[in-house]
């Protein structure tokens, strides 16, 4: 089936049983996202609520929350298609027509690239005013500043150059026609808005709000600055992007879209955004952040509104994320050839974690390679870094760990870079867009000797809690990660720990709070990486300085419990659980 909008796509999913219709009236603000939530979690098919308080139009959730539903989109397997990607790329250097022949799938997409131009346009069968109010805006957790729209596919335009870009930045609703315009740094769509400011130029912007899921993975895959996300599409989709020249903007506009909002980012204008309830499973604070004001707004006949739900793992945004970076991924070997696998972990918010497979042709390339990574595009913000030899899965977090154990030793493979620039969202360093990151380097070729002896003590429990009563449970990850529970004072604790000679065989012990289940991985990884600043929060059973340079020994101690000052990790009202509890069973009717 062909498949060039939301719609056709919500169609191939129901004729595949991979869409529920839910006709019960549901609230848009909690009622919803508790369901998307739940759906996912039970792998139930995406969800078309039909009937939501206070607005007419449906609302679309879960649509891409499935690998079966990812590989529907896409048709093939998401790895698939980014092998054939980089074979075809390292094929064509230097070109040679001989190699379109060779790769005809490639080459079809390639030339799908090209975005072309319609005076038909779906997206603008209906004209409106502003109207954010008939919406079905969602409001996803119970502390979030406002109702928020959460896929929004941000249309700007360089105003040095015309270069196009498409991001997804989260946009709460402060009215019928203004919101936040959430520009974290490293983003596109900012950018384009510091150029603004420069040069003192109106700032024309358009959203788009569900597109097919070729434009939306697009959206929301991390493209090399100035690569332009309308060509990408085409590529994954196959076939060119209609685009149409905005009503009242003079820029061009998606022309399948279900909605098209029209309208300008003042260049000095700022109000305060949030909190939000964000992937890394916390809120993000309240900052100030432009505002986009609408002039208009487009739709189809018949559309329909789509949103996302992002918190705590597992979420949509795993299947999101996963996506693109199994496409592309692989294209990071045309510059770092080094380099044979890697992967950001969901569980830690992408960001926080990403493990590198390294072929080292000399001595510490590895760790030359993940500081070159630290400094490219949204890469650039990954907080912890590890690197394995050739032939490790990066996606295998236990043979990651059994590496480290083999291979890691801080005196020589162990780097902390403080003050430096930190995702947005990343509240750990208590300072907006600053922090500090961490590499570790557990290949084969550095200078540790092999791994500690394993501990073999008959009551390890015994000598755990001996150590200090403040734990409350513990677990061995691959004789590696020591994960414990504490309630508090978890730098004691974990001090008390890493000095302890009785601990002999992990080289990681985590302090954990105790709303962190210790015995599920995904939780485990999230509940360290989300929770701690490399800088502040890491120790060693032996620090000191030689010269200007610190010197790490012994056992590596990350005090990863929730903190004063830090915000909350989002929860569901009760009232919340109790209504979706009653209704559940009428939903599926």
């Amino acid at each position: 089936m062909k498949i060039y909008t939301l719609q056709d796509f919500l169609n191939y999913l129901d004729k595949n049983g991979e869409l529920m219709r839910i006709k019960t009236e549901v609230d848009a603000k909690l009622e919803a996202p508790e369901i998307s939530i739940r759906a996912l979690q039970q792998g139930m098919p995406a969800l078309l609520f039909e009937n939501i308080k206070g607005s007419r139009f449906p609302l679309a959730m879960n649509v891409l929350a499935s690998d079966k539903r990812i590989e529907l989109a896409l048709g093939k397997h998401p790895d698939q298609l980014g092998e054939e990607l980089i074979t075809f790329m390292e094929d064509a250097m230097p070109p040679k027509p001989k190699v379109l022949l060779k790769h005809p799938g490639i080459t079809k997409r390639l030339f799908a690239t090209l975005p072309k131009t319609t005076f038909w346009p779906t997206s603008q069968e209906v004209i409106q005013g502003p109207g954010l109010n008939e919406l079905p805006v969602i409001t996803c957790w119970p502390e979030d500043g406002g109702p928020f729209i959460t896929l929004p596919q941000v249309f700007t335009y360089d105003p040095r150059n015309g270069k196009r870009n498409v991001g997804m930045y989260r946009m709460q609703v402060f009215d019928d026609k203004t919101t936040g315009m959430h520009w974290q740094i490293q983003k596109g769509g900012g950018f384009h808005y510091f150029q603004s400011q420069k040069a003192g130029k109106p700032f024309e912007v358009a959203v788009a709000l569900g597109t097919d899921p070729a434009l939306l993975l697009a959206t929301v895959a991390a493209l090399p600055e100035g690569i332009d996300e309308v060509m990408f599409s085409g590529f994954l989709r196959g076939r060119r992007t209609r685009m149409t020249k905005g009503k009242t903007i003079s820029i061009n506009v998606p022309a399948d879209a279900e909605f098209i909002l029209e309208g300008a980012v003042h260049l000095t204008e700022l109000r305060m955004e949030g909190p939000f309830g964000d992937h890394f499973g916390h809120y993000s604070n309240a900052a100030e952040f432009p505002v986009f004001h609408i002039n208009t707004i487009t739709h189809r006949k018949n559309p329909v509104y789509p949103a996302t739900v992002v918190g705590r793992p597992p979420m949509e945004d795993k299947y999101l994320g996963n996506a693109t970076q199994q496409i592309l991924g692989p294209l990071i070997r045309l510059i770092h050839p080094e380099i044979k696998d890697l992967w950001a972990y969901y569980e830690a918010g992408f960001h926080n974690l990403l493990v590198v497979s390294v072929e080292e042709r000399y001595r510490k390339e590895a760790m030359k390679t993940a500081l070159s990574i630290m400094g490219e595009g949204q890469l650039s913000l990954t907080k912890c870094v590890v690197t394995v030899s050739e032939g490790v899965n990066p996606r295998d977090f236990n043979a990651v760990l059994r590496e480290i154990h083999e291979h890691f030793d801080p005196a020589y493979d162990f780097i902390m870079i403080p003050k430096v620039p930190l995702d947005t969202l990343d509240f750990t360093s208590y300072k907006m867009n600053l922090g500090s990151k961490m590499i570790i380097d557990a290949t084969k070729g550095g200078n540790a000797k092999g791994g500690e002896e394993k501990n073999t003590s008959r009551n390890p429990e015994a000598i755990i809690k001996n150590i200090d009563n403040r734990i409350l449970d513990w677990n061995l990850l691959e004789e590696t990660l020591l994960v414990i529970s504490v309630k508090d004072n978890g730098r004691e604790v974990v001090q008390n720990l890493t000095k302890s000679p009785e601990i002999a065989g992990p080289k990681i012990i985590a302090a954990v709070s105790p709303d962190v289940d210790i015995r599920n991985q995904e939780q485990t990884i999230w509940g360290i990486f989300t929770r701690f600043d490399a800088e502040r929060d890491i120790v060693f059973t032996e620090e000191k300085l030689v010269g200007i340079s610190p010197v790490f020994r012994g056992k590596m101690g990350i005090d990863a419990t929730w903190k004063k000052g830090y915000p909350s990790p989002l929860v569901m009202p009760g009232d919340i659980i109790d209504r979706v509890n009653k209704k559940w069973d009428a939903y599926w009717r």
